[in-house]
């Protein structure tokens, strides 16, 4: 026999079921952020993602970043005929105020590994323009 709480509810256990809480959050950037020898390093969770499908730039001193995939898979049998096809399509993005001071030509970014890892300085910069592309390795 099995136990059921009284204030159970077979309807939010059968939701539940269809769509787990965990993926409510899979299009969140997970960071970790520390500084380290006076620059600021974000580590940044993007698994499942290629560095192509991410872009970042810096506008009016935020540090923008935005990855977009679309994924599609097909299998098709020996007369050509569709068997299975699977799409997954997704995007996340997330902003950092960085300072209204910070070049992109100051900012190291590598993604390896579905990890994003992007390294800028802590310390004050001059003026520059209100918007620029940064290079991810």
């Amino acid at each position: 026999m099995r136990y059921y709480p009284r204030n159970y509810n077979v309807f939010e256990d059968m939701f539940d079921d269809l769509f787990p809480k965990a993926s409510y959050s899979d299009n969140l950037m997970r960071t970790d952020v520390y500084e380290k020898n006076g620059y600021y390093n974000l580590d940044i969770e993007l698994p499942g993602y290629n560095k192509e499908d991410v872009q970042m730039d810096i506008v009016d001193g935020y540090l923008n970043i935005k990855a977009t995939h679309n994924v599609s898979n097909e299998e098709k049998d020996a007369k050509g005929n569709l068997v299975r096809s699977e799409r997954r399509f997704g995007s996340c993005s997330r902003s950092f105020y960085v300072g209204e001071n910070i070049k992109a030509e100051d900012i190291k970014a590598k993604f390896e590994n579905g990890m994003l890892n992007i390294v800028l300085p802590s310390k004050e910069q001059k003026s520059i323009e209100s918007k620029q592309i940064v290079t991810i390795e």
